[in-house]
Formats: C-alpha cells, structure tokens, sequence
C-alpha cells in the first residue's frame, strides 16, 4: 500500500507521464472518457501475450489449465471488488454499454409488458437513454424522465411522485459524465423497491472514484468498464443479483454458453457463463485484474480525496474566467468540470488547447438531453484522475484564458 498519497510515485507508474515526448508535456484532463494505462497493467497484458497464452474453458494442457486460472482469478478480484455475494453475479462484457443492452434484452424485454414504465433522469449518457427508447417503443412501456435542477440535482420526493406500481426499472448513473453530480444511488434503490420495481446502476464514472459495495447498496443491476478503471479497453462487467440471472434468456448464442447441443434441442449454461457466448476477450480480462489490483495499491478512498482537492481548486479558478458557465455544481460531485465560456466554441477552444498539450472532451459528451436542459449545443469537459496535478490545473488555466481570450477577439474581428 501508498502509505501517503505520493503524486511523483503514482505518476512514475505511468508510461505517458515518464516517457512522454520531452518537448510536448501532455496535461490528460479526458480521463472520464478512458483512463490512461499504468505499467502493472501493460506489463500483464504483454507477459500473457508472450508468454502464457492459451484459449480458456476448453483444453486441458496445462498452458490452457493456468490461463483459465488466471481468467477466473479476475472475476474472484471483481467480485471483492464491487463487494458481490458470488462469482457466479459476475458477468464479464465489452464494456457498460454492452452490459446495459444485456439487461434491457434478457431482463426487460422478456418481462415487462404494455403499460410498464422505465425510469432514467435527464441527465443519463445515450447509452443509459438508447436501449430503453427502442424497447419502449417495441413494447409499448412508458419511458419516464426525472428532471434535475440548475445544480445537476435529482429531487428524491419527484422520484417518489414520478413511480407507481406500474414502475418496472430504474436506470441511473451513479455518477454522471456531464455535471459529474454523484446520484444517491442507495436511497434510489430503497424507494424503487418500495414499489416492487428494479434498479439498474450505471457506475461507469462512479466505480473509478466511488467505493462500491452492491450488497449494502441491495442494487440489482451495475454495470462499469475497464478502461475507465486503468484498464484495457474492451472489457466490462455486469453485476446482477443470481436470481434475477437465473430467471434471465441468454443475450448471445454460440460456444462455451452451451450445456447440451442437439439438433432438437440445445441446453444453456447458468450465469455468468449463460451471458458469455464465443472465446472471451481473456488476455484483457487477465490485465484488467492488474488494473484492479494497481487501483487497490493506491486505494480508493486515497484517490478520491486526492482528486476531490484538484476538483475544488480547479473549479474556484475556472470560476474567475469571465463568460464561462459551469454545468452543475452539486455538493456531491466527483471529479469532472464541463463549462461553456461564451463566444467560444469548444471545437475552436478544444483545438486550440490540444495544440498546446492539454487533452479534454469538446462535444455533446453523448448526453445530448442534459446540455438541451442547460441550454447549450455543445460543451468543453476537463476529468482528474489518479495522476493529475495542482499544476497541470495552473497550467491550463493559464491556457484557457489565453485561447478563449484569442477566440473571442477573432471572432469579434471577423464580425466587424
């Protein structure tokens, strides 16, 4: 363990902070899109590579016997991780998104009927809004949205107004990838189970800052990728509750999803291996159990106090800059500023700064709905992980008021 949060040392276990191209020193404020990769990570996916590779689950020779070993050692790791009951609620996927499709397919699809109603707030990503839009529509269920206000808050009492008996789901971010405000997830999941409904958490931003305990948390669903989490991209996991896996269809078809296969009848496995059909992305698996291993060096709670400093202190400065706005400003929040600054656009702004080093999220973030409630088309987002500094956080702000400054006098050029 860290035994204090050493910033030199943690930044030293990353390649882009140690080997960078010493004549451009990149500033990565994009982590709630991915997180960069630390070498324990990097160095277990390149060993497998070389030199222990082997398919899982369907050989016996000792290469396949201990990748299969390692395999399943990653889920054990995921399973104290997030604090699950059994391995067995251990679903591994190509990412969040993935997961939530495996829910609104296996679990909504073949359960709810006309007239059932799904709930998500508005500020949910695309990929927490799409899935349950499609199903809606094909099913005919109701598709809630529960608003939130100027500071990206949720208010539980409109929660308990917004749900009925007829309320089958609750979709939401544990923490969001626009405001960044933190959901109070526990108190969500109580008032759903009060009408008998589920509750599907989308911990993609929340499990790389926020410890997770889904027993104490009694979600049904949660979902989360590995890319976020230092990890390799393509992996992700669903956690469900084993009895509502039980009573779930398989999501996909074809090899080691199978019990018994005949041509009158084919037979499935139960969870997690149900939901895992085709040679899974193993050797990424086995490096995103580095990952987690790295993130618990470090620990949790160290890096998010850590990151919640740079938070405050980059937000109290941004806040100076003359025109620019801050999307939601929750006393909950993790560690994610998305702003507009007026008379700039974040394409122009983006550029600009990425020419200089620094490395951020221009765009709609694929939350189209929230930046609509705000009343802007399109957004600058600055995210801190683990590495990032006090003086990466000068530094751009020095930045920021020297390009948005340069725009805004472009611009007003260009109309006179």
């Amino acid at each position: 363990m860290v035994d204090s949060y050493n910033i030199d040392f943690i930044r030293s276990c990353f390649p882009l902070f140690k080997e960078g191209d010493s004549n451009q020193k990149l500033v990565y404020f994009d982590n709630a899109a991915s997180a960069q990769k630390p070498y324990k990570m990097i160095d277990a996916l390149t060993s497998f590579y070389k030199y222990e590779y082997a398919t899982v689950h369907r050989a016996v020779y000792d290469l396949a016997a201990k990748s299969t070993e390692k395999y399943t050692r990653v889920r054990e790791l995921v399973k104290d991780f997030i604090h699950a009951k059994s391995e067995d609620e251990i679903i591994f996927t190509k990412g969040t998104t993935q997961g939530i499709n495996i829910v609104a397919n296996s679990f909504a699809k073949p359960f709810f009927k006309e007239g059932d109603e799904i709930v998500i707030t508005e500020a949910e990503h695309h990929s927490n809004i799409v899935p349950w839009q499609v199903l809606a529509e094909e099913k005919k269920l109701q598709l809630r949205v529960l608003p939130v206000d100027s500071k990206g808050d949720i208010s539980l009492d409109e929660l308990k107004n917004l749900i009925s008996e007829k309320t089958k789901l609750i979709s939401v971010a544990m923490m969001t990838n626009t405001t960044g405000t933190i959901y109070p997830v526990k108190e969500i999941i109580d008032i759903a189970h009060q009408v008998g409904a589920k509750v599907l958490v989308d911990a993609a931003q929340g499990a790389t800052h926020i410890a997770i305990d889904v027993l104490d948390l009694d979600v049904d669903f949660l979902v989360f990728s590995s890319h976020k989490l230092y990890g390799p991209t393509g992996v992700g996991v669903l956690y469900g509750k084993k009895k509502l896996l039980d009573q779930m269809t398989p999501y996909e078809y074809g090899g080691d999803m199978v019990d018994q296969v005949s041509f009158e009848k084919t037979t499935f496995q139960s969870s997690p291996l149900k939901f895992e059909a085709g040679t899974p992305m193993f050797a990424q698996i086995v490096a995103f159990g580095a990952s987690i291993e790295f993130l618990q060096s470090v620990g949790v709670k160290a890096i998010s106090t850590w990151e919640t400093q740079l938070l405050k202190y980059a937000t109290e400065k941004l806040l100076t800059i003359d025109g620019l706005r801050i999307l939601g400003q929750s006393k909950t929040k993790g560690p994610i500023i998305t702003f507009a600054i007026d008379g700039v656009h974040s394409l122009d702004l983006g550029t600009i700064l990425g020419l200089k080093g620094f490395c951020l999220r221009t765009g709609k973030l694929c939350a189209e709905p929230i930046l609509d409630r705000f009343g802007v088309s399109t957004v600058s987002r600055i995210s801190f992980g683990m590495y990032n500094t006090f003086e990466e956080i000068d530094a751009f702000y020095e930045a920021l008021i020297e390009s948005s400054t340069l725009l805004k006098s472009d611009h007003l050029a260009i109309k006179s």
